[in-house]
């Protein structure tokens, strides 16, 4: 069973931050506005006021407006889990509608992986802070054609943190496997730690220059690498 992060080991971090996240921001008024009545996207943003509700007392936290909490979660790049999914409501919208027009970039490595694992028989599953809606759309669109075939799987925030044991304890049942039957690859050491306390086998994925300190994972820059 091998487990995939996202940004920075299938997909370049650009895409993400240069296309995706503009889009769902120049978006975010006029879905709040046209879906306001919709009642997953009440779920999200009822999530959002329970976040909000959390909040430690700042100056820079703006008085309760889901349009702009939203963007105050944006611009402090968090891991909500009621923004991740409400930006993967958007990002789904966008494509149905042909305004989303970008595909998901992927690493040239990737699909011959995906192929490989897949025809062995190895199960495919993605772990992401991206909802699972958003991980859907990404790999249905990609540079390199639509390759949600050949996952399992999908697990977000609501699964728990990715730098906390617990989550992929939880993966790993979901998925009814021993921890130690699951490689996890990410770019992220934390996440690794966290997967590795788990019981998982890990992998750190490198890409470009490789300037990250002394790690206890082994290191691959390719998928080719991963037999």
């Amino acid at each position: 069973m091998i487990l995939l992060d996202i940004e920075g080991t299938t997909t370049p971090l650009a895409f993400v931050q240069q296309v995706l996240f503009p889009y769902a921001r120049a978006h975010t008024h006029d879905f709040l506005r046209e879906h306001r009545d919709n009642p997953a996207v009440r779920g999200d943003v009822a999530l959002l006021r329970a976040e909000y509700a959390a909040e430690p007392p700042s100056p820079d936290l703006p008085p309760w407006d889901p349009e702009a909490y939203v963007y105050f979660l944006m611009d402090r790049d968090r891991k909500s889990t009621g923004l991740k999914a409400l930006q993967g409501r958007i990002w789904e919208a966008g494509y149905r509608a042909g305004a989303l027009t970008g595909k998901g970039e992927v690493y040239p490595d990737v699909r011959p992986a995906l192929e490989r694992w897949h025809g062995a028989g190895i199960r495919i599953a993605i772990f992401s802070s991206g909802s699972v809606q958003a991980q859907r759309n990404l790999f249905a669109n990609t540079t390199a054609g639509d390759l949600s075939h050949l996952l399992s799987g999908y697990f977000d925030t609501t699964t728990g943190p990715k730098r906390e044991a617990p989550s992929y304890q939880k993966i790993a049942a979901a998925l009814d496997v021993a921890p130690a039957q699951v490689l996890f690859v990410s770019d992220v050491a934390a996440e690794l730690d966290a997967a590795r306390t788990a019981g998982m086998r890990t992998a750190l994925c490198v890409r470009g220059s490789d300037d990250s300190p002394t790690s206890i994972h082994p290191r691959v820059r390719s998928f080719a690498e991963l037999a």
